[in-house]
């Protein structure tokens, strides 16, 4: 896994978005973060530098600090919703997708609009912290990769 800078985030790898909107994540990714045990992911809006969507499951996020927003969010973590409809909450969007065990995610046509996504965009998989890594679209860390 290349460490971006000293101290910094690391790159799982790059994956590009398919023409029927799939996305496989990087192996060391599902690995790491045990993503696809469950078959559901919760998805919501990356920062507005690197856009994209950070990834998660139910399981990591209840373990977590910031597992007040289940209470806030219940349809969200009942799957209530439909795959790829966003709930706004603090001024971020926040879904969820199936995963296949082996880490391939279908997004939906609402999940690629509200991420301003689309076939052929390569996302990279950076490690953001213990609970979520990120699938980054733009910014600096794309500026300086080796796309």
């Amino acid at each position: 896994m290349p460490q971006l800078n000293k101290g910094g985030k690391f790159v799982f790898g790059l994956s590009e978005i398919g023409h029927k909107d799939t996305i496989q994540i990087p192996d060391p990714a599902v690995h790491m973060y045990g993503i696809a045990k469950e078959d559901k992911i919760i998805i919501f809006t990356g920062s507005k530098m690197t856009g994209g969507f950070c990834v998660t499951n139910k399981t990591l996020w209840s373990q977590s600090k910031l597992k007040h927003i289940i209470d806030n969010c219940t349809d969200l973590f009942t799957y209530s919703i439909n795959h790829g409809e966003f709930i706004r909450y603090k001024g971020r969007g926040y879904s969820w997708l199936p995963i296949s065990p082996s880490g391939l995610v279908q997004l939906s046509e609402n999940a690629m609009n509200y991420l301003d996504l689309k076939a052929g965009t390569k996302l990279m998989c950076i490690k953001s912290s213990d609970i979520a890594f990120i699938m980054g679209a733009k910014g600096p860390l794309m500026d300086n990769s080796w796309i």
